[in-house]
């Protein structure tokens, strides 16, 4: 891709980015769905990226607190969740200190599910679900999202209440979801081609944090867990699966 001598690259994810930034060090790069670009080392900061990388985080790790609030709404029987999560991404480790905290203050016993394919995900899932009283949080990776029939079926197989970064998990037949509209990122990412294309310098354009978020529930999962979901929580709902 390099090769072709591009004005502008896009990259997904902060895998991509980062070896995009080891083929080229003069490129510019727009990225979207990156977690912790700082963290990641991507960026030097999200203010004033510097170098020739700049884009658009697709979380923030308070966000990673809410997935436990919907299961305690949705499931409150459970009491214990397993968070998996792709080692390869350095940014899942503070998603998961996030999630630990935030189950620790409502009870909730937090199992680190650390997968790196699909077999470990079948295997791990297994595991886990022995014993009673189980839900699932899988944490924002490509590694989920290419496995994420399998990681739902296993959800339904085992009966274990599971939260979603993302609205296409649920659309998918996962029981539901909370992250940003990945939508809009890509529009916005747009707007950050044409102003670099224009002459403006990705050193000079902040990393934005998403300012929209979706909630998806899929109520027909709901029902094949025997879950009843609250009306307040399907009244904030940007989409209800029946």
């Amino acid at each position: 891709m390099v090769a072709l001598a591009p004005d502008v690259i896009l990259g997904v994810g902060g895998t991509i980015v980062a070896a995009l930034q080891q083929a080229t060090r003069t490129v510019p790069i727009v990225f979207v769905s990156v977690v912790d670009p700082v963290g990641a080392g991507l960026v030097a900061s999200l203010a004033r990226p510097g170098g020739t990388t700049t884009g658009f985080m697709n979380n923030e790790y308070g966000t990673s607190g809410k997935w436990v609030e919907l299961l305690r709404e949705v499931a409150p029987e459970v009491t214990r969740t397993a968070v998996m999560r792709d080692p390869a991404i350095a940014t899942a480790i503070g998603q998961f200190a996030v999630i630990q905290s935030a189950a620790s203050s409502v009870g909730l016993e937090v199992t680190a599910l650390i997968v790196r394919d699909a077999g470990e995900i079948e295997r791990a899932v297994t595991q886990f679900a022995r014993r009673p009283n189980g839900s699932l949080i899988l944490t924002a990776s490509a590694l989920g999202a290419v496995h994420r029939d399998l990681i739902i079926r296993l959800a339904a197989q085992y009966r274990l209440p599971a939260v979603y970064p993302y609205r296409f998990f649920v659309t998918d037949g996962g029981l539901m979801a909370y992250g940003p509209d990945t939508i809009d990122q890509y529009r916005q990412a747009a707007g950050y081609v044409d102003r670099i294309l224009k002459g403006e310098k990705p050193a000079d354009l902040p990393v934005l944090q998403p300012t929209k978020f979706e909630l998806a529930i899929n109520l027909k999962t709901a029902k094949a867990l025997g879950l009843t979901v609250p009306p307040s929580l399907l009244a904030t709902a940007d989409e209800v699966i029946e």
